[in-house]
């Protein structure tokens, strides 16, 4: 009973950081987009990391076994670090958040909706693997507590994406502390993966 609920205090834990994670990017993505579709944005990047979740979590048990995958899901966080980069440089050129500096002027609504909807995926991908892996790993061969997990991170994104998304659009400054928190994941998800990969070859 006492392990049980340790377990749960671990699910619950990992979610909180990792799904809330995810939320951050989502709304960081969507403060770029014109308001009008800000709230699609938030949606469609909901939905699709609750549908990768499950996917995954399907899939738990062959993502546990391949090497490295958390460095793989260490990269892709890197790319959308650096996206998120040029959004708040170029935030600091044109006085509010765009979905691209390099077309921050030019760019049409929908194509800011583009852009941040291809940051969202990529940061999806990275962030949903993470999760499963790591409820996986905690919940091993308990599919209730497996399922509990991925409905609390599902349900901790929908809770936490809009609030943030409200707060960055009204203090933009606060992106970068969303973008050193983001680098610190990655950063994280490299060691570890690095770590297995090293392991892997035999060279520890």
């Amino acid at each position: 009973m006492i392990d049980h609920m340790v377990m749960i205090s671990q699910i619950i834990i990992a979610d909180i950081i990792l799904s809330g994670d995810n939320a951050l990017v989502i709304a960081m993505a969507a403060a770029g987009v014109d308001q009008k579709y800000r709230k699609f944005a938030i949606i469609m990047g909901l939905a699709m990391a609750a549908i990768l979740r499950i996917v995954f979590a399907v899939m738990a048990s062959f993502l546990l076994q391949i090497p490295g995958i958390l460095f793989f899901g260490g990269l892709l966080l890197c790319w959308v670090c650096w996206r998120f980069y040029q959004d708040i440089r170029g935030h600091s050129q044109s006085s509010e958040i765009s979905a691209d500096t390099v077309a921050i002027k030019q760019a049409t609504p929908l194509g800011q909706l583009k852009r941040a909807m291809i940051v969202i995926t990529v940061a999806d991908v990275s962030m949903s693997i993470d999760n499963v892996v790591v409820i996986a790993a905690i919940a091993r061969d308990d599919m209730a507590l497996m399922i509990f997990g991925i409905a609390l991170a599902i349900a901790i994104m929908a809770l936490c994406a809009a609030v943030i998304m409200k707060i960055l659009t009204r203090f933009p400054i606060l992106a970068y502390a969303g973008l050193l928190f983001l680098i610190y994941i990655s950063l994280d998800l490299l060691y570890e993966g690095g770590l297995e990969l090293i392991h892997l070859a035999g060279m520890v």
